[in-house]
């Protein structure tokens, strides 16, 4: 097992480590924390930016830049959260708990060295576990038939839209935007022309980057406008290598040993699971730190531990959301939904057979990580007074900068005005969206794959002569069915649970 993981590694490396891949991998992994500074932003809006500026790019070398952008934004969305209390994106919530205290004690130097190793650690752990599992798990899901591939497909879709806390039902709206533009184009079994309206430009379907950079993209940047963000000014602690107290003590690294390896497992777990992801991981790497601390009433009054924790777990989690994506062609979240809208792309297709028909690009891509977080490493640390400048830089100049290149983005991907009509249109759509708590992630998570479940789904109705119990039929497929219900079910019973809770308390 050990040889068979070295084995590969060293393969990825041989892939990743060529002055084309190495020059790229920098400038995702810069470019990723240059977007993690950006409230708001977000690696899903960065790499759907970014994904028509690496055409003539080799597939390996394009993703190895667009997989730096999405993990190196969560070292970059933690500067913001440590020095002005606002998080960069949804998965660095967590740290502003107690980084921002730590920077308000004057200590905002240890607590973004301590980020860092944190981070590194979580990242070099998350590519060893990827190592030891998308392989198997991919072999276990070459047994796999159309009717499992649509079992997971459901399954992460419902993953994704009940974990929205209260806004359950906006999940599934939002899931339900994105099935019906996947619809439109030309029907996968009949050839029969849908929701066309007669225009040409519409058969091939509508394509998922001008949507994916609407949504995050321009849709980001009009909540922003509408939050007032282009006005705020903000006071942040000044960082200096000449400061005396820039680098952590022996007591930070001393009470945060065990706490990096717990939040890495914790977050890689979280990032496996379809619909979790970096955000969950972090909270529950932070929650699970605090109720196992001896003294958790230091947390969240500047607590090194509670900054290190959910740092650990978002790196990891970035990690393992590549495991079913890689080895099942499942994506977890909006991010590693715009990888895999990437991956067709290039005519590459996530799944057990990508690993066994490409493995130069799979092992490439993961060794490719491991070197990110070098980079990341070296970068996050020496380049801090650099990145914190960025802050300096007015929100009312990067506005127009980003929609200039989302508009030339979408046009030059086929010089198409209506497409760049759609970006527009996905934009407002992004805004209100956002506005009203609905879910643009949800939304590019279905519609990528909205034509993969419509055809898996006609497949097994096809091969079971419209009987639905092909769905039971095999063991596989039995076991997933009845996740799906129980995930179907699970909220109800919560909610029945609750109800016989209170009324007992009442009477």
């Amino acid at each position: 097992m050990i040889e068979e993981l070295i084995s590969n590694l060293g393969f990825g490396l041989s892939v990743a480590i060529t002055p084309t891949n190495m020059f790229f991998l920098f400038v995702g992994a810069f470019v990723g924390m240059v977007v993690g500074l950006f409230p708001g932003f977000g690696p899903a809006a960065g790499i759907a930016v970014l994904v028509p500026m690496t055409f003539g790019l080799d597939p390996t070398t394009a993703i190895i830049m667009l997989a730096g952008i999405y993990y190196g934004s969560m070292y970059g969305g933690t500067i913001t959260s440590i020095l002005i209390n606002t998080p960069g994106e949804s998965a660095t919530v967590a740290s502003t708990l107690d980084g921002y205290p730590l920077a308000q004690k004057g200590r905002a130097g240890p607590a973004l060295v301590m980020q860092s190793i944190a981070s590194f650690i979580g990242g070099t752990i998350g590519v060893i576990l990827i190592c030891s599992l998308a392989p198997t798990l991919a072999s276990f899901a070459s047994s796999f038939g159309p009717s499992e591939y649509f079992l997971i497909i459901l399954f992460g879709l419902l993953l994704l839209t009940t974990m929205m806390g209260d806004n359950k039902f906006n999940g599934i709206v939002s899931a339900l935007i994105g099935f019906v533009i996947s619809m439109v184009g030309v029907d996968v079994m009949s050839g029969v022309q849908r929701f066309t309206f007669g225009s040409p430009e519409l058969i091939g379907g509508i394509y998922f980057v001008p949507i994916a950079i609407g949504l995050f993209g321009i849709g980001e940047l009009l909540h922003c406008i509408y939050k007032g963000q282009h006005r705020k000014k903000v006071e942040r602690a000044r960082v200096t290598f000449r400061s005396k107290d820039f680098w952590p003590s022996k007591k930070d690294y001393f009470e945060s040993r065990f706490t990096v390896f717990r939040g890495s497992i914790i977050g890689f777990v979280a990032g496996v699971l379809p619909g979790s992801g970096a955000t969950i991981g972090s909270i529950l790497g932070y929650s699970i730190e605090k109720k196992i601390a001896k003294d958790p009433e230091k947390f969240g009054k500047g607590e090194m531990r509670g900054l290190v924790a959910p740092e650990a777990a978002n790196n990891a989690a970035s990690s393992g959301a590549m495991v079913p994506l890689l080895s099942l062609g499942i994506p977890g979240s909006g991010a590693t939904a715009v990888l895999l809208g990437a991956f067709m792309m290039w005519g590459l297709q996530p799944g057990p057979m990508l690993i066994e028909n490409d493995p130069g690009f799979v092992w490439g891509l993961i060794a490719s990580m491991y070197l990110g977080n070098m980079v990341l490493i070296f970068l996050s640390i020496a380049a801090i007074p650099l990145f914190v400048r960025f802050l300096d830089i007015p929100y009312v100049y990067v506005i127009p900068v980003v929609v200039l290149l989302c508009v030339i983005g979408t046009y030059t991907l086929h010089f198409s005005m209506v497409e760049t009509w759609m970006l527009l249109i996905a934009g407002l759509l992004g805004f209100f969206m956002k506005l009203y708590g609905y879910s643009p992630a949800a939304t590019v998570l279905a519609l990528v794959l909205g034509s993969m479940a419509e055809e898996n789904l006609l497949q097994s109705l096809i091969i079971s002569d419209g009987s639905l119990s092909i769905f039971i039929d095999r063991p596989i497929s039995f076991v997933l069915s009845m996740i799906v219900l129980m995930v179907i079910a699970m909220p109800m019973i919560i909610r029945l649970l609750r109800n016989k809770i209170h009324s007992r308390r009442v009477s």
